[in-house]
């Protein structure tokens, strides 16, 4: 099993450990209070406080050892970059994931050894940006997300024959038609990685494409039935 280990000092790196995957992971959550870690350990996860500053500390964590991945999330860029220095001299084969709080501190983070650089406003931006440009889907989301309960997820493959095929993505409009948000698309020609569908509007569907999509179950269940339908006639 995979070890990862999530340094932070803030409710970020708790966020981040209960999204990841406890059943394929080996998640240690680093502290550098005591009492945030009792908190964190009262949760169910798997905590450890220590300085982190100290190479000793960190190597009885398992950085230079078996942590595979590590994530730095704390709140000031001098101890994001201090840590990765630190974990990088230990193992220069880890992959090290680091939190920015002031873009401007990036390109020391990268020349310190992290692999990758998350920016938490770059990302609320763009996401505002996709918002405005589609007030339709903030109207959806109002409505659906933030004023109902009965939301699923499902995978729908289009089959054979579907006259969905060579349909582009954007003319789909199934916002308008069912009350869904169309998430993404898996292109089975391209393999199997999921394309936010933000991203692939232009691209035409086929058959074999899988369309993941939120929404209500009923309304989920007639798309469905319509896409398998046409596949039968």
């Amino acid at each position: 099993m995979q070890r990862i280990a999530v340094f932070g000092d803030n409710s970020f790196s708790l966020e981040a450990v209960s999204r990841l995957d406890l059943q394929r992971f080996d998640v240690l959550l680093v502290e550098t209070d005591p009492a945030r870690a009792e908190q964190a350990s009262a949760q169910g996860y798997k905590t450890r406080a220590i300085d982190f500053r100290n190479d000793e500390a960190l190597k009885s964590v398992g950085i230079g050892r078996d942590v595979t991945i590590l994530f730095c999330f704390y709140s000031q860029d001098c101890d994001n970059v201090f840590l990765t220095i630190s974990a990088r001299a230990l193992d220069k084969n880890l992959k090290i994931i680091a939190i920015v709080e002031n873009p401007e501190s990036a390109p020391k983070l990268l020349a310190a050894g992290a692999d990758k650089i998350i920016d938490p406003y770059q990302i609320c931006a763009r996401k505002i940006h996709e918002l405005v440009k589609k007030p339709d889907l903030a109207h959806l989301l109002e409505q659906t997300v933030f004023g109902r309960s009965d939301l699923n997820m499902a995978e729908i493959t289009l089959p054979k024959g579907t006259n969905l095929e060579n349909t582009q993505v954007s003319e789909l409009k199934l916002s308008e038609r069912y009350n869904l948000i169309l998430i993404g698309i898996v292109n089975q020609t391209m393999g199997t990685e999921l394309h936010f569908a933000l991203d692939e509007k232009a691209h035409e569907l086929n058959a074999g494409d899988v369309l993941v999509v939120l929404g209500p179950a009923r309304e989920i269940k007639s798309f469905k039935k319509e896409v398998d339908d046409v596949g039968t006639d």
